[in-house]
């Protein structure tokens, strides 16, 4: 009854999976579930990883680790067979992407190339991070050691995170810090990785513009002109072009 059980859990995980797939990826619109078994290497290292997982906890011995090997070999995305993964995960070309023994992710996660939940140290226990539900990590971000990334929050492309992360905030830098707490977004992944705040640019802006002010400051009170137009000011980051989101 429980190998039946394990059974219809691992099909119902798996149709989330695929599921999650379709919805995030327009590249399968109009694929099959057996299509995207064939062929999409994210669902692939997901359902192996599950299969993995269920031994695991069923005490089988080698085969977990096996399985977990082979799928690497063939997927190019490493998952520990222990790690607790929930449903609806989806994993966008995934080449590289590397989550680590003690890794929890919760619901509806979507990760993008080369991401890793790793850990930090030599250290034992729980050294991997806990990503709750619907949040969304870019293409080559670094996750580190037993931090908490909250519900909904978005981690920008190539970020080095090794602290925990507010609910509904976005995260960037090395090493990553948020910029944008409770912002209003949708509920569910953020695909527009052109349009995060930058908050070097803007402190950098800052900047020039108290320059500026201190300027026209020595102007006012007789002082020497500035060889150049303290107006003039050019814009670090110009947004041009279409949001790549759709929006």
């Amino acid at each position: 009854m429980e190998s039946r059980t394990s059974l219809v859990r691992l099909l119902h995980e798996a149709r989330r999976d695929i599921a999650a797939a379709r919805e995030r990826d327009p590249s399968a619109a109009g694929v099959g579930a057996l299509g995207m078994l064939a062929a999409w290497p994210g669902v692939q290292a997901i359902l192996a990883h599950r299969i993995a997982h269920a031994l695991h906890r069923a005490g089988v011995p080698l085969l977990p680790r096996a399985i977990a090997y082979a799928a690497r070999a063939l997927t190019g995305i490493e998952i520990h067979h222990a790690a607790q993964v929930g449903e609806g995960l989806f994993i966008d070309h995934g080449s590289g992407v590397v989550i680590g023994e003690t890794a929890i992710i919760g619901e509806d996660v979507t990760l993008y190339q080369g991401v890793t939940l790793g850990g930090a140290g030599f250290e034992t226990g729980k050294r991997h991070p806990t990503v709750q539900d619907n949040v969304t990590i870019g293409s080559g971000a670094k996750l580190l050691g037993p931090i908490e990334i909250g519900h909904g929050a978005k981690i920008g492309a190539n970020s080095v995170v090794v602290r925990d992360v507010p609910p509904n905030s976005t995260v960037v830098g090395v090493p990553g810090h948020p910029v944008r707490i409770d912002g209003l977004r949708v509920e569910g992944p953020d695909t527009d990785w052109i349009h995060l705040p930058d908050p070097i640019a803007d402190a950098i802006r800052g900047l020039s513009e108290r320059v500026a002010d201190l300027e026209r400051m020595v102007v006012e009170l007789g002082g020497t002109p500035p060889a150049r137009d303290p107006e003039n000011v050019h814009q670090l980051r110009p947004v041009q072009g279409r949001n790549p989101a759709g929006g």
